[in-house]
């Protein structure tokens, strides 16, 4: 074996090391400052690639009141979505260990509605076996939904949608 086969083996061995090692729950939310972590910037980058993104239908002929009015409901999502999250993280942290204990950013395209709060939820790495146990068990998928409805629950019951006219 060559150098580049050595170093490629190594590589290879760890990625199949990290994969097993990661475990845990995490939620992300829409980050308009960058990721905050590198696991969350590649995990966006890698699904990004994989979806086409939405478009708003904003008057153009004034872009800067568009582009004001867009920053602005962007900003409020954006805060909503950490509210509703950290509920959701905290309700499954009661049935998995957590990945972090914070909900993380990330630029994931299917996270900037810019209307509604949003948030992707990662229950559990299934290319970890004991994780993938867990994802495969009946009892663990309702524990799994049930708390993420009660997180969603406690979020609007504490912050009501406003009614729109």
């Amino acid at each position: 074996m060559d150098g580049f086969q050595l170093i490629a083996q190594g590589l290879v061995g760890w990625y199949v090391g990290m994969a097993v090692d990661v475990r845990g729950s995490s939620v992300f939310a829409l980050s308009d400052h960058g990721a905050t972590s590198a696991a969350a910037r590649w995990l966006a980058q890698s699904e990004n690639r994989a979806d086409l993104i939405g478009g708003v239908n904003l008057d153009r002929r004034e872009p800067l009141l568009a582009r004001t009015l867009l920053d602005l409901s962007q900003t409020a999502q954006i805060s909503d979505s950490l509210k509703v999250g950290q509920e959701v993280l905290e309700g499954i942290g009661t049935h998995n260990p957590l990945h972090r204990g914070t909900v993380e950013q990330a630029a994931f395209a299917v996270l900037k509605a810019p209307d509604i709060p949003s948030i992707l939820i990662e229950t559990a790495f299934i290319s970890n076996p004991d994780e993938e146990v867990k994802l495969r068990s009946p009892l663990q998928q309702q524990r799994f939904a049930e708390s993420i409805a009660e997180g969603i629950h406690r979020y609007f019951a504490q912050s009501p949608p406003l009614a729109r006219a």
